[in-house]
């Protein structure tokens, strides 16, 4: 798969970004639109990425997308216009099929990282695989999912790491994952956004999006990640969905600048 090498020999990082979840087609446009000159301009390989719905939620009031007909139709007109790359969540075999029509990469959410008949479902689309390694897992653990994956013979593989448990209402990045999954052959990718959650802090989840140019730094300067996963919006305390972790869409320039400095040495 020719999206798949380009990620692997990738030289500097790529990046995955979008808002959560797919809001109004306008502003999702707009969106992808600067992101995809921030990138073009820097070299940086760009994955759109948003989610048709978010099936995991705190509370049962939060809003969780338009839904796959709708959302997917969002994505499309991204991926036609733009010609870039997309990629979205999966929650339910029975959406695997219709996202992958769409979709170059397929997402397990975090806490859907053991469903087998998930995994495999999405694998046996032939098309890429991103899993995100659960809070609740050792980054060895995650040799289980790839094979997995390989059990339905696609080498399509992206692992990322989006933070650990650590008490009540909060994550860790423990460094040293990266370097374990890096062991397993794939690309690594860090969840900047998502690794600063405070989850289901209230009624909804809190965060410290303030942190992620500090930890994206820090997760290169490891040799060890080939790609960043950041959600951003242009105004994230109006988005639907985790509207306390996403980056707002002006900080990036300075986050992606930052970053290349780092991947130069």
């Amino acid at each position: 798969m020719k999206l798949y090498k380009e990620l692997k020999s990738c030289d500097k990082f790529f990046l995955i970004a979008g808002p959560c979840v797919v809001e109004d087609e306008k502003l999702m446009m707009q969106v992808a639109e600067r992101l995809v000159v921030l990138t073009q301009k820097r070299g940086i390989p760009f994955i759109f990425k948003s989610s048709f719905k978010k099936a995991n939620r705190t509370s049962i009031k939060s809003a969780t997308g338009p839904g796959i007909k709708k959302g997917l139709e969002v994505l499309s007109k991204i991926k036609r216009e733009f010609n870039v790359p997309i990629l979205t969540d999966v929650h339910e075999i029975n959406e695997v099929k219709e996202a992958a029509e769409v979709a170059d990469i397929l997402q397990i959410p975090a806490f859907l990282s053991r469903q087998t008949d998930l995994i495999f479902a999405a694998a046996k689309t032939g098309r890429i695989v991103n899993i995100k390694k659960g809070q609740f897992m050792a980054p060895e653990d995650m040799e289980s999912a790839v094979g997995k994956i390989l059990n339905a013979d696609n080498e399509n593989i992206l692992l990322t790491e989006r933070g650990t448990s650590f008490g009540y209402h909060n994550l860790i990045v423990d460094f040293r994952s990266f370097a374990i999954m890096k062991q397993l052959g794939y690309p690594i990718i860090y969840d900047a956004t998502h690794s600063l959650q405070r989850p289901s802090q209230s009624k909804t989840s809190g965060g410290s999006p303030e942190y992620a140019l500090m930890m994206a730094k820090a997760a290169l300067a490891t040799g060890n990640v080939d790609g960043l996963f950041i959600e951003t919006h242009p105004n994230p305390a109006e988005a639907l969905s985790d509207v306390s972790s996403m980056l707002k869409l002006n900080k990036l320039p300075e986050l992606l600048d930052a970053c290349l400095i780092i991947t130069r040495y």
